[in-house]
């Protein structure tokens, strides 16, 4: 058969993909990328580009009706060591739900803020400090603050549906706190009274459970605290911008409920490198002879690590 015939172009259109029939040959529908999945590409046909305001204009609105309403929160676990113990900041609630049960301090997040921002706005409400990157120099006023765990358990808060981002601050000693907003008292408290489901504390006042979920943040709270002084330099953010080996080391003791040999740990923390840097003075605030003073390194984490001790 000569080439070229109908026969031959047939079967090579058949092989080819050119002989679909009229059906086939129809422009696939354009792909609509779903609103809210914040991807742009081309939506429509090429060159055309998605936008979710094309939704709006075809009478589409977003109707928040449709979706339950919830708020969201930031509830803070500042700790700090005070008398050799490792405390943190309750507020006693003079408003309903819990009025009159000590809860973590926080507050409901703006409208106008991020968590970052709403966590350290209420940091500096509730203790006067000012939140810090961990990787600048060391403040009089300055407080470690990290996130440390969402909360969205439906039945959390009675007034209604309520998410909580926790964050975790840490801090050197600090004054006595100052009640502010819906509390009517504000205290630093051992954690292990805090943490207590009921009874008496140290002064033999009763002491109900936490209000909210908030024991459970707490306890999360102090594991991160103990878990990351272990690798990184995180518990220089318990001491003040100089310090002594001493001081340090009472802040491990403290936040890991543990005594630690003072000549071994002098050992560990001076010989890691970066850990500590000395700042050539002294003091005699503890007592006894002088103690060379140091500061922060700029070591994040510490190798090797300082392991915790077994209880």
């Amino acid at each position: 058969m000569p080439a070229g015939t109908t026969e031959e172009r047939g079967a090579h259109d058949q092989h080819s993909g050119h002989g679909r029939d009229r059906e086939d040959e129809r422009e696939p529908a354009p792909t609509r990328i779903p609103e809210g999945s914040g991807t742009t590409g081309e939506a429509a046909g090429e060159g055309s580009v998605y936008r979710q305001e094309d939704d709006y204009d075809r009478g589409m609105p977003y109707d928040p009706s449709a979706f339950p309403p919830f708020a969201v929160t930031v509830d803070l676990v500042v700790l700090t060591v005070r008398r050799h113990a490792l405390c943190a900041l309750a507020v006693r609630r003079g408003e309903p739900p819990f009025q009159g049960r000590w809860a973590l301090p926080g507050g409901f997040v703006r409208a106008d803020e991020d968590l970052t921002q709403a966590a350290a706005r209420e940091l500096a409400e509730e203790t006067g400090l000012c939140a810090h990157d961990p990787s600048a120099p060391a403040q009089d006023n300055g407080a470690h603050l990290e996130q440390l765990a969402t909360y969205g358990d439906p039945e959390r808060d009675p007034r209604m549906r309520v998410v909580s981002v926790a964050h975790l601050a840490l801090a050197p000693d600090l004054p006595a706190p100052r009640a502010g907003g819906d509390a009517s008292n504000a205290r630093w408290a051992p954690v292990g009274e805090l943490l207590q489901q009921g009874g008496y504390g140290r002064d033999e006042e009763p002491v109900a459970p936490l209000a909210f979920d908030h024991a459970r943040i707490l306890a999360d709270g102090v594991e991160r605290a103990r878990s990351k002084i272990e690798y990184s330099s995180l518990a220089t953010a318990f001491c003040p911008p100089e310090f002594t080996v001493g001081e340090l080391r009472r802040v491990y003791e403290a936040v890991w409920g543990v005594a630690l040999d003072p000549r071994n740990f002098h050992r560990k923390v001076t010989g890691t490198p970066g850990f500590l840097v000395p700042t050539g003075g002294t003091t005699t605030r503890q007592g006894g002879r002088p103690a060379q003073l140091f500061r922060a390194g700029g070591a994040t984490l510490l190798n090797p690590p300082m392991l915790r001790p077994e209880v």
